[in-house]
């Protein structure tokens, strides 16, 4: 019959304590890595989303609009407040910083008359939320119209 020693229970608990922390650590790394990969789609759909807003609202919004203001026709020069306004806002539903989004928005051919194209761009610069290591993504998106009206 085999005695045990005081000395083997203590250095199984240890055992145990060791693989507790390793298996731990292990969880919280992969349970973090996968909410950061959840937030940084969410914030590139958020982008992708507002571009696409951007151009819908560009192309209603052409040279034969009437009125003024958010009625009124948008463009046709580079980067027109109202197209930046619906950009920013529809970018603001995703977790970001709208002031870090850069948004472009250009008229090809110079002018904002129906049948000519717009092009809308945004680029965010994405920011971890867990500062280990520490990276920076550049998320964009471009989407092309032809005004309509």
């Amino acid at each position: 019959m085999m005695r045990r020693s005081r000395h083997g229970k203590s250095r199984r608990k240890g055992q145990s304590l060791v693989e507790f922390t390793a298996v731990a650590i292990t969880l919280c790394v992969i349970l973090l890595s996968a909410i950061e990969v959840a937030r940084l789609v969410l914030v590139y759909t958020a982008v992708a989303n507002s571009v696409r807003a951007g151009a819908r609202y560009a192309v209603v919004h052409g040279s034969s609009r009437t009125g003024s203001g958010v009625d009124g026709p948008s463009g046709p020069g580079n980067n027109p407040s109202q197209v930046l306004t619906v950009v920013r806002d529809f970018a603001g539903t995703g977790l970001m910083d709208t002031a870090r989004l850069a948004v472009t928005v250009e008229y090809p051919g110079a002018s904002n008359s129906p049948g000519q194209t717009v092009n809308v761009t945004a680029v965010y610069v994405y920011d971890p939320l867990t500062r280990l290591i520490p990276f920076s993504v550049h998320l964009g998106s471009t989407t092309q119209g032809v005004i309509e009206y």
